[in-house]
């Protein structure tokens, strides 16, 4: 099924694209919940920050293996299907979040998430994909992907509050997370239509290994996911200790973080709004290109910060989350159509597998890097910096090689629709 006859989005375009948008909310918050909820879990436990990076990074490592294995399967099935019963698996290890008693309990807890939140995420993006052609693909994916501004926004901030409210039990974000999935699912059930346009009848079913081995064989899309890994190494190595970096290091309590999300957040929501449209307008590398190339001063800076005060604080972060939204849009947009139709839901997978990957390893890298004294204070913050943007660096000379004959490509075919219209 394809919805795309038009450069106007429809109304039942509208409301696809905001199911997914809040079924990403709640698959984004779980995952992004636990960074700020280091300042609670590592006294709780009186736990090491490594032993904090193994609780993050579990989730995105069993992502990653579910979402490889499943890779192999996936475009066989409706992916509306497989969206549901992967949500509720995700939803059941979520809440098993909420009720974990102890250390070994939640990092189990996490590895059911994350087997099936793998799965979702990278069926979110290829119906996106398969709904939406290259040339509005920019402005979809900001639509569903404005999920991480708003779970920024609202959801941290509401979550560490009511964490507050209840005598700082860090269990109630899970809970409340889980209660709102629970009353997402009917409306997924109800609207999202059935997607098997990519299922050819009487074609002949590809066996579940070749499906892992035509990605590999093919150079454009296993380059595309090498990069893909790489920007979310960069990313991340610094994402897993900025709650205590700003509370032990630079003296804020735990009160004032939640705005650095919200402002970060609105200001993603801003980013995702405009860099979609402005990239489906000049193209999506430039785009890339300039958000990544300001995303590595501001890394440097942000694991450098000085003592300043709290409101320049929360604007070099709110300025870090809107290059982060627009280079993640522009890189999801571009990394989707290195692949037919037919094979993009387990290239899909498999690209969302990679991404997990390299969450999971950058936690562990941080975590080995970084050192907490008897205050709490981290150390060797500043060294993660360095390397995030080291990372970043290859990242934007990657993009360079891979995609821009893609994208003058999809420029031309565009203005010639412009032309013919």
């Amino acid at each position: 099924m394809n919805l795309c006859v038009s450069a106007i989005m429809t109304h039942k375009e509208r409301i696809i694209l905001f199911l997914l948008a809040s079924l990403n909310f709640t698959h984004i918050l779980d995952f992004i919940i636990m960074m700020p909820l280091s300042n609670y879990l590592m006294p709780y436990f009186k736990i090491t920050a490594f032993q904090f990076s193994i609780l993050v990074a579990s989730y995105s490592l069993s992502a990653f293996f579910s979402g490889l294995l499943i890779a192999m399967f996936i475009d066989r099935f409706d992916r509306k299907r497989s969206l549901v019963l992967a949500y509720i698996g995700f939803l059941l290890g979520t809440l098993a979040c909420g009720f974990a008693p102890s250390y070994g309990l939640l990092l189990a807890s996490r590895i059911l998430a994350g087997l099936f939140g793998g799965i979702m995420g990278a069926q979110v993006l290829a119906i996106v994909a398969d709904l939406f052609s290259y040339e509005r693909r920019g402005r979809a994916m900001a639509v569903v992907m404005s999920a991480f501004a708003v779970a920024t926004i609202l959801g941290v901030p509401m979550s560490l509050y009511f964490t507050n409210l209840f005598n700082f039990n860090w269990h109630v974000p899970f809970l409340i997370i889980g209660g709102i999935g629970i009353i997402i699912v009917p409306f997924i059930i109800r609207v999202i239509p059935k997607m098997k346009d990519h299922i050819k009848p009487g074609e002949r079913s590809v066996l579940p290994l070749q499906s892992l081995l035509i990605v590999i064989k093919n150079r454009a899309q296993r380059m595309a996911l090498l990069f893909s890994g790489l920007l979310m190494l960069g990313h991340f190595l610094v994402i897993p200790f900025i709650n205590p970096y700003i509370e032990f290091n630079k003296g804020f309590s735990k009160n004032l973080i939640p705005m650095i999300y919200l402002a970060g957040g609105l200001a993603s929501l801003i980013a995702a709004f405009f860099l979609g449209r402005f990239a489906d307008r000049i193209g999506k590398l430039p785009v890339f290109l300039y958000t990544v190339f300001f995303s590595i001063f501001m890394v440097v800076i942000i694991t450098h910060l000085p003592d300043i005060h709290y409101m320049l604080m929360i604007a070099f972060f709110s300025v870090w989350f809107m290059l982060a939204t627009g280079r993640a849009i522009t890189a999801q947009a571009m990394i989707s159509e290195v692949v037919k139709p037919r094979q993009r839901g387990s290239f899909m997978s498999i690209n969302g597998s990679v991404q997990q990957l390299g969450q999971g390893i950058a936690a562990l890298i941080a975590g080995a890097i970084v050192l907490t004294d008897r205050t709490g204070k981290i150390l060797r913050y500043n060294w993660v910096g360095y390397l995030s943007a080291l990372v970043l660096l290859g990242s934007f000379f990657m993009a360079r090689s891979l995609f821009r004959k893609l994208d003058k490509k999809q420029s031309l075919q565009s203005d010639l629709l412009g032309e013919n219209s």
